[in-house]
C-alpha cells in the first residue's frame, strides 16, 4: 500500500482541498448549532473541526517540506507514513458526520418550535405583530408591521410607544385598505411588555358599511310602514263612523216619514208609531253589539274594499252556529283582513269552512308577504284568541305558501245557540 506522502502532488492538493472543505462545513456547523442553541451539536462539530484542520495542516507541512527539501516534523512524517487508503478513510467518516450534522441540524429547524421557526412564522402571517417594553425598545416586529410602519410614518419602527400612539384610532385607511390595531399589555420574563396585533379588515368594513347603509333603509321602511298602517287604521275608523252616520240617518228618516204620514189618525196608531221611535231609539244604541248578518257581511266587505284586499268567502254561515259562533267568525275575519293588509300586503283573501272530525275549521288564507320572524300573538289576535278560548274555540296560524289564519270551533260547540 502507498504511503500518503509518496502520493503526488496533485493527489495531495485534492487532499487538502477536501480537508478545507471539512474545516469550512464544521464551522458553519458549529454557527448555526450555536445560534439555534444546540450545544450537543456544537460540540460534535467542533470535535470534527480538530482532525479535519491537523489534516489540513499535515499536508500542508509535507507540500512545504517536498518544496523547499527541508525535513518535515516527525509527526508530519509519522502520519505521512500511513496509507493513502486511511486518509480516505478518516477523510470519509469526518465528511458523513458533517453531513449528517448539518442534515440533522436543518431537519431540526423545519419540524420543532424554535425561535428562528416561530420568527419565520410571524414573518409570513399577513397580520402585523409587535411587541415592545415601557420605555419604547422594540423586541419583535415582523415584516408585515415593519411595511405598515413605513407606510405611515416613513421611517422604521423603532419606537413601540411613538407608533403606538400614531395608530390610536383602532382603525385606519392605508393606501385604500383597512387596518385594525389592538393593544394589549403582556408580561414577558416578569417584565410588563406591550403587544399589537394589525388586522386586515378591508372586506369586513366594506361589509359593515353596506349593513349600516340597509339599517337605515328598513329605518326609512319601518317609518312608512307606521305611517301606512296609521293611515289604515284611520280609515277604517272613519268608514265605520261613516256607516254607522248612514244607518242613523236612514232610519230617523223613516221615522220620520212615518210620524208625518200618521200625522191626525187615530191615538192608537199615533201610539205605535212613538214606540217604534222608543223601540229604534233602543236599537240604535244597541247597534254595535246587535247587528244582523247581512250588516257584518256587508261590512267586512267594505273593509276588505277600503285596504284593497280581494275578498273570496262564503256569505251563509251555517245555521246551527249561535250568535256567539257567528260573532266570533266576523271577529276573525276582520281582523285577519287588517293584518293581511297592514302587515303582508296582502291582496287577496279566501276564507273557507270545512267539517273535521274535531269540528268546524275556518281557513282565512291571504297571498301576502309571508313573515320573517315567528309570529306573536299579541294586539289584535290577543284578544281574538282570548275570546276563542272563553266559547271553546282555538286560534292557530300557519306560515307556508300561504298564510293561515284557522279558527276552529269544536264538535261539542257546533249545536250551541
Amino acid at each position: 500500500m502507498s504511503a500518503f506522502a509518496s502520493l503526488s502532488a496533485l493527489i495531495r492538493a485534492l487532499f487538502a482541498l477536501w480537508a478545507l472543505s471539512l474545516i469550512l462545513a464544521n464551522l458553519f456547523g458549529l454557527l448555526l448549532a450555536g445560534v439555534r442553541r444546540r450545544y450537543l451539536f456544537a460540540a460534535l462539530a467542533l470535535v470534527m473541526l480538530v482532525p479535519s484542520f491537523f489534516m489540513w495542516q499535515v499536508i500542508f507541512d509535507l507540500s512545504l517540506a517536498v518544496r523547499t527539501g527541508a525535513e518535515a516534523s516527525a509527526v508530519c512524517q509519522t502520519l505521512g507514513g500511513l496509507g493513502w487508503v486511511w486518509w480516505l478513510l478518516v477523510s470519509l467518516v469526518l465528511t458523513t458526520g458533517i453531513a449528517l450534522l448539518l442534515a440533522y441540524n436543518t431537519r431540526y429547524e423545519r419540524n420543532a418550535i424554535s425561535p428562528n421557526s416561530i420568527k419565520t412564522f410571524l414573518d409570513r402571517m399577513p397580520c402585523g405583530v409587535c411587541c415592545w417594553l415601557d420605555n419604547g425598545r422594540v423586541l419583535f416586529s415582523n415584516i408585515c408591521m415593519n411595511d405598515l410602519c413605513y407606510r405611515l410614518t416613513d421611517g422604521p419602527l423603532r419606537d413601540g410607544n411613538l407608533f403606538s400612539r400614531r395608530v390610536a384610532g383602532g382603525i385606519l385607511s392605508i393606501e385604500g385598505q383597512m387596518w385594525r390595531f389592538a393593544c394589549r399589555d403582556i408580561t414577558l420574563g416578569g417584565q410588563r411588555a406591550h403587544e399589537m396585533i394589525a388586522s386586515d379588515v378591508t372586506t369586513e368594513y366594506a361589509k359593515t358599511q353596506a349593513l349600516e347603509r340597509d339599517k337605515a333603509e328598513l329605518s326609512r321602511l319601518k317609518r312608512e310602514l307606521e305611517a301606512y298602517t296609521a293611515g289604515i287604521d284611520e280609515t277604517v275608523r272613519r268608514q265605520e263612523i261613516l256607516q254607522a252616520k248612514v244607518n242613523i240617518h236612514d232610519e230617523m228618516n223613516r221615522l220620520m216619514l212615518s210620524t208625518v204620514a200618521a200625522e191626525g189618525e187615530d191615538a192608537e196608531t199615533l201610539d205605535k208609531i212613538f214606540a217604534l221611535w222608543g223601540q229604534n231609539a233602543l236599537l240604535l244604541c244597541m247597534q254595535a253589539d246587535q247587528t244582523s248578518d247581512k250588516v257584518e257581511v256587508r261590512r267586512i266587505e267594505e273593509l276588505a274594499e277600503a285596504v284593497k284586499v280581494r275578498l273570496v268567502w262564503p256569505r251563509a254561515l251555517p245555521t246551527a252556529w249561535g250568535e256567539e259562533q257567528r260573532g266570533l267568525f266576523y271577529m276573525a275575519a276582520k281582523e285577519a283582513i287588517a293584518n293581511a293588509a297592514k302587515h303582508a300586503k296582502a291582496t287577496r283573501m279566501t276564507v273557507a269552512l270545512r267539517q273535521t272530525d274535531e269540528g268546524t275549521v275556518c281557513t282565512f288564507a291571504n297571498d301576502g308577504e309571508m313573515p320573517a320572524e315567528e309570529v306573536r300573538f299579541s294586539g289584535g289576535l290577543a284578544n281574538l284568541a282570548h275570546l276563542a278560548a272563553q266559547e271553546g274555540a282555538s286560534i292557530a296560524i300557519t306560515v307556508g305558501t300561504e298564510f293561515v289564519l284557522a279558527l276552529t270551533f269544536p264538535a261539542e260547540n257546533r249545536s250551541n245557540g
